[in-house]
């Protein structure tokens, strides 16, 4: 006989690339995570003159529900062709289970894997260092209104990649 514990760990959430159909949850989450104040941070700014790739976004799936959203874009930092990564939204009941870490490996593995020369975003660097982000990668790119650079973030794929600089901007 098998038994199963109650206190057994939940299963890990399914992630899957976001597709055309889950654009309305995807959108009612981040709504739900960062609220009407998104609208004024630099990084929707640079989201205003993007270019979207859904290719390099993903979503987290539990049981069915939408639990978290990665979303990726493509930029120039410079002259350099680079991904912007954000917004990435969990729901207020499953932030401290992991799924943002798993959205963020995803986004930046598939950029690896894509060939993609570095990754910008603007967080917090305690967090993000732990996935090979830094300020110091990032210290000569420019975005499009003022910020703290300090929380500007890059991780590198390619010697272009490390050497970023420059004003980011729409390809």
């Amino acid at each position: 006989m098998i038994h199963l514990d109650s206190q057994m760990a939940p299963t890990a959430p399914s992630l899957a690339l976001e597709q055309p159909q889950d654009g309305g949850l995807a959108d009612a989450l981040i709504d739900r995570a960062f609220g009407p104040g998104r609208f004024t941070k630099v990084s929707e700014r640079v989201r205003e003159f993007a270019d979207f790739a859904p290719e390099l976004s993903f979503c987290a799936w539990q049981g069915g529900r939408l639990v978290g959203v990665v979303r990726q874009w493509r930029v120039r930092a410079g002259a350099t062709p680079v991904v912007f990564l954000g917004p990435i939204a969990v729901e207020a009941d499953e932030r401290s289970s992991g799924v943002g870490g798993l959205l963020v490996e995803a986004a930046r593995d598939a950029a690896k894997a894509a060939g993609e020369a570095a990754i910008v975003l603007v967080g917090d660097e305690p967090y993000f260092s732990r996935f090979g982000f830094s300020a110091a990668l990032a210290r000569e790119v420019v975005l499009p209104s003022p910020v703290d650079q300090r929380r500007v973030l890059a991780v590198a794929f390619t010697p272009a990649g490390e050497a970023l600089s420059g004003p980011i901007a729409p390809l």
